[in-house]
């Protein structure tokens, strides 16, 4: 049974409004200049018809551009008290009445193995926030102080990135091998795998989708709204998530990274002991944590530029390339998303294709719990065409 949840279009589905009634800077430029002609008769008891070019005129538009300003103020700062249109520290306004607060930036880590020159006859010590860098301008720092024990010759000590953010990740095996504070005896150091892990600052677009589930979550999680809530609070790394219940008690959790990759075990494991939480889980629910299977497709198509078009040929290509990646975002970073055909014809055809023709793929449902991954790719220019 697949348990529903709201999407984050609801957010921006929701009715627009305006605290100024939708007034524009004509209407009050007209609007003022219809006042000071009402005036000019009840104080004169003459007619006036202001023409544009009137000195009065053009002093009343230009105090109407001021007016205006502080009408465009005004509504914004209505709208700043609603969650479709506010944004920043507004946001977090907001997020504060909901007792919710916007996911910190996380730094990167990585473990780094310590190497002596040689075996020594004493423990020699790595103290805490020993720092190793891959020369560039990042530094990662031990987490924990760490020994190497007599007869030993290395040592694998987890380390941080000192700065906070995605900025540390993506550092290659190998590349972070510098030691930037000495030790005695230490020969070398190399990272033992890629760094990862390290997430920006919330952005609006998510803070506000948990500000908006955030009431499924003021008990234990029990629905999927409150169980999405939770999986997403636990790191801004968190992207799409699928919650069903395939049996009475049982949850299953299932969850993107931001980037539209497949989690990690570990990290499962982790979202898993954090939803397991005393004030997260209800009692009675067994939960959980996985990552969806990848159900792969080949993408082939060939599209085709019309003639009239042909001086623009290069840069809809160029376009088209961009359509390409905004379509495999689409497809791919949704748990259950239906591999879908039609949206990739209308993206193409919108960045300026005259038509498509697609091998592959074809229309393919998507089990709730997979998720469409891209095998291979053929994009295939073929040249202009008739209008």
């Amino acid at each position: 049974m697949n348990i529903a949840s709201k999407n984050l279009a609801s957010i921006k589905d929701l009715p627009d409004v305006s605290f100024i009634e939708n007034k524009t800077l004509e209407d009050v430029q007209a609007e003022m200049v219809a006042h000071y002609q009402e005036k000019y008769k009840e104080v004169t008891g003459r007619e006036l018809k202001l023409r544009r070019a009137d000195p009065e005129a053009l002093k009343l538009y230009a105090a109407s551009v001021q007016v205006y300003h502080l009408y465009l103020y005004a509504d914004m700062g209505g709208k700043m008290n609603l969650i479709k249109y506010a944004f920043s520290d507004f946001l977090d306004n907001i997020a504060a009445f909901k007792g919710v607060d916007r996911n910190p930036a996380v730094p990167a880590t990585v473990k780094v193995r310590f190497t002596l020159s040689a075996v020594q006859t004493s423990v020699v010590t790595i103290p805490k926030g020993t720092r190793v860098s891959d020369g560039g301008e990042e530094f990662f720092a031990t987490d924990e102080a760490a020994e190497i024990s007599i007869g030993k010759i290395s040592a694998d000590i987890q380390c941080t990135c000192q700065t906070a953010g995605e900025v540390g990740n993506g550092i290659l095996a190998g590349a972070i091998n510098t030691l930037v504070d000495p030790i005695p005896y230490m020969e070398r150091v190399a990272s033992i795998e890629e760094s990862s892990g390290g997430s920006d600052i919330e952005d609006d677009v998510n803070f506000a989708y948990r500000i908006y589930l955030a009431p499924s979550a003021y008990s234990t999680a029990g629905p999927a709204d409150a169980y999405e809530y939770h999986t997403k609070s636990y790191s801004a790394l968190i992207g799409d998530v699928k919650v069903v219940s395939p049996e009475p008690v049982e949850v299953e959790v299932r969850f993107l990274l931001a980037d539209g990759s497949i989690p990690t075990d570990g990290l499962c494991e982790e979202v898993l002991e954090y939803l397991n939480g005393q004030f997260r889980r209800p009692l009675t629910d067994h939960v959980t944590v996985l990552a969806p299977t990848e159900q792969e497709f080949d993408l082939d198509f060939t599209f085709y530029v019309n003639k009239s078009d042909i001086n623009k040929a290069a840069a809809i290509q160029v376009t088209v390339a961009s359509a390409v990646e905004e379509y495999v975002q689409w497809q791919t970073f949704s748990i259950g998303r239906d591999i879908n055909p039609d949206m990739l014809r209308r993206i193409l055809v919108a960045a300026g294709a005259k038509r498509v023709e697609i091998r592959s793929p074809d229309f393919t449902r998507v089990d709730p719990n997979h998720v469409a991954r891209i095998k291979a790719k053929n994009v295939v220019y073929g040249g202009v065409e008739d209008d």
